[in-house]
C-alpha cells in the first residue's frame, strides 16, 4: 500500500465531494452579485488579517472580534453567503474528523500525547 496514492485519492474524493460542489456552487451564485462578493472579499480580508495578528501573538481587541462577528450575522443574511458558510463548515468537520483518524491511527506509536 502506497500512502501518498491514499492521500491522492483521499483528495480525489475531497473535490468530489457534495460540500466541495456546494462550495463551488455558491461561490458561483456569488460572483453574480458584485455586492455580496465585495463583501465577502472583505470579511475574507479581515479574517486573514485577525489571524496573522493572532499567529504573530497579537491578539485583536475584544471590539474588533465582535466587529467581526456582526459582520458575518450580517453577511449570514444573504441567502448565498450562508449557503457557502454552511458548505464551508461540514467540509471543515470532514477535514478535521480526517485529520482526527489519522492522529488516532498513530496514538499507539505515540503514547495519547496526540
Amino acid at each position: 500500500m502506497n500512502i501518498y496514492d491514499k492521500a491522492h485519492d483521499l483528495a480525489k474524493a475531497l473535490k468530489e465531494s457534495k460540500e466541495v460542489e456546494e462550495i463551488t456552487s455558491a461561490m458561483k451564485l456569488i460572483e453574480t452579485d458584485p455586492e455580496a462578493k465585495k463583501m465577502l472579499d472583505d470579511l475574507r480580508e479581515r479574517q486573514m488579517e485577525v489571524q496573522q495578528r493572532m499567529m504573530s501573538g497579537d491578539m485583536p481587541p475584544q471590539e474588533e472580534m465582535e466587529k467581526m462577528e456582526k459582520l458575518f450575522e450580517v453577511l449570514s443574511l444573504n441567502l448565498n453567503i450562508r449557503r457557502l458558510f454552511d458548505a464551508e463548515r461540514r467540509l471543515s468537520v470532514i477535514i478535521e474528523d480526517v485529520n482526527k483518524i489519522i492522529a488516532d491511527s498513530l496514538q499507539d506509536l505515540y503514547g495519547s500525547s496526540l
